[in-house]
């Protein structure tokens, strides 16, 4: 059988795999070893989504080799390209693109809402079999969707790209390294597994992940949770041709934030700790100060050891009364929009 509840599955197919295939990059390289792929990964769709920011000199590139690598492969295809509100002609290469090729589609945000805001909208209007995600800048060169589709053979739902040398600034795995742990703490993330923006999703994972009701989306997370076998293959990882990344330390702390306050109560539990500790030593230490009072006497000075008392607990109180101002407020915004982003245009939409 090659069908589950509402998604295709190569894993049946492995036992029927085709013989190795062999990937050109547009170097004029072949990959390091042939990929074998399951003998009928043809007969599946296959949905790539790729969100869009500032990137006007290479998404082009990006789709072209995109869409090179499904024709050679002779496997079905749909690209799907959100503009997350760039300031540059990014939107105008995406409109030209899907204007020429009826497998594009191209959808224009109203204002830059975020990655991952972009990839569910994109991922609204996949219709493949399996969706696959990678960036703009062809540090993810779709060639290397290959090894997505093949290890996605073995009877994987969810398949990440490990990459084998990553070529990103300092701060940013740092930043890697952070959310790997928040993700193992809040989403269960295997110790095993890496979790990248390079990235295939069966159509029942997608499915899951968008009747989850949330403003403030974060992919890997989902995958994870709504995922029951998940898997790592080896990929290449290349450096920015053009221009340069925008993904900053402003982008990694909302991340953070995001995963932090909308998909765990961890901060919460943390403050709350921390509050419940300072009153403990609080009612200890007003104890031994009215047991002094009474045995040895009162002293007339003492008013610096008021103050440094009182200001340590109104910080206390400030921090978590900011802490419960953040949950509200996000609390408030998702009461009160019906959608955490909204498209301004979309170009060739398939239904």
């Amino acid at each position: 059988m090659w069908r589950t509840t509402r998604s295709s599955c190569l894993a049946d197919a492995v036992t029927h795999a085709g013989p190795p295939i062999h990937v050109t990059m547009p170097d004029g390289k072949s990959s390091e070893s042939p990929v074998p792929v399951p003998g009928q990964a043809a007969s599946f769709k296959y949905s790539v989504v790729i969100p869009v920011y500032n990137s006007e000199g290479i998404v082009g590139d990006t789709v072209d080799r995109t869409v090179a690598f499904f024709n050679r492969m002779g496997w079905r295809y749909q690209i799907v390209l959100v503009n997350d509100g760039s300031a540059d002609r990014s939107w105008d290469v995406i409109a030209g693109k899907a204007d020429m090729d009826r497998n594009v589609t191209s959808v224009n945000l109203l204002k830059n809402y975020g990655q991952h805001t972009a990839l569910i909208c994109g991922l609204k209007h996949t219709t493949g079999d399996y969706v696959i995600t990678i960036d703009d800048d062809l540090q993810n060169p779709p060639e290397e969707i290959v090894h997505l589709v093949a290890k996605a053979g073995e009877g994987y739902d969810v398949v990440f790209g490990r990459f084998r040398q990553k070529q990103h600034s300092f701060y940013r795995r740092f930043g890697s390294r952070l959310i790997a742990w928040l993700n193992r703490r809040i989403f269960g993330q295997p110790k095993d597994l890496e979790v990248t923006n390079f990235r295939l999703l069966r159509r029942d994972v997608v499915d899951r992940i968008l009747t989850y009701r949330t403003n403030f989306p974060y992919l890997n997370g989902l995958a994870v949770r709504l995922s029951s076998k998940r898997a790592n293959v080896l990929v290449d990882h290349k450096p920015r041709k053009v221009g340069k990344s925008t993904y900053g330390f402003v982008q990694i702390y909302s991340l953070v934030t995001r995963i932090l306050y909308n998909y765990s109560a961890f901060p919460l539990q943390v403050i709350s700790m921390i509050g419940f500790c300072v009153a403990i030593l609080s009612f200890f230490a007003g104890f031994w100060f009215l047991v002094k009072a009474v045995l040895f006497g009162a002293s007339v000075a003492g008013w610096a050891s008021i103050v440094v008392l009182v200001s340590f607990l109104g910080g206390v109180n400030i921090a978590i009364v900011s802490m419960l101002g953040e949950y509200l407020i996000r609390l408030v915004r998702q009461s009160a929009e019906n959608s955490g982003y909204h498209v301004a245009t979309v170009v060739n939409p398939h239904e």
